[in-house]
């Protein structure tokens, strides 16, 4: 049996400088990075799956059999649908779609069967609903980055 016990108060105290980072930069693959190259002409693609019908954003493997997916299985979708589900955002945070208060929705795009997360720029939340018919607000420049798409807004 091990007795451990505590050091003298009048010890010091040892201190040493550490710092844990873990650097890592993701690829995005073949089906990622044509998805990403697509917003930079403005074009939203999904990906036919054999389960879950046009998944957007394009994932590399089926969700529900794990099967591979290709770009050979990308489809173009609108960059017009219907808010599926959404939530207010009062105060927005760094990195958020906007900097002004608007809705993360979930957003059902024409041509898709799995909605993508994204921000909605409307003027308050009794502005938002269920089923509204929203539109892709485009980046005057584009990258190839999901922030080609600033946000949507409401497709009048």
């Amino acid at each position: 049996m091990t007795v451990v016990h505590p050091p003298p108060a009048d010890a010091p105290t040892l201190r040493a400088e550490f710092i844990s980072e873990y650097a890592y930069t993701r690829s995005t693959g073949p089906v990622l990075a044509a998805f990403l190259r697509a917003l930079a002409d403005k074009k939203i693609h999904g990906i036919r799956s054999k389960t879950a019908g046009v998944v957007v954003p394009p994932q590399e493997y089926d969700p529900a059999t794990s099967a591979e997916l290709t770009t050979d299985d990308l489809v173009e979708v609108a960059d017009t649908g219907e808010v599926v589900s959404w939530t207010w955002v009062a105060t927005p945070k760094p990195g958020n779609p906007l900097d002004t208060p608007f809705a993360f929705a979930l957003i059902r795009l024409e041509g898709a069967d799995t909605p993508m997360l994204h921000g909605v720029d409307v003027n308050g939340p009794d502005a938002m609903s269920t089923g509204m018919a929203v539109r892709a607000r485009w980046a005057d420049e584009r990258v190839g980055d999901i922030g080609d798409i600033v946000c949507f807004e409401p497709d009048a």
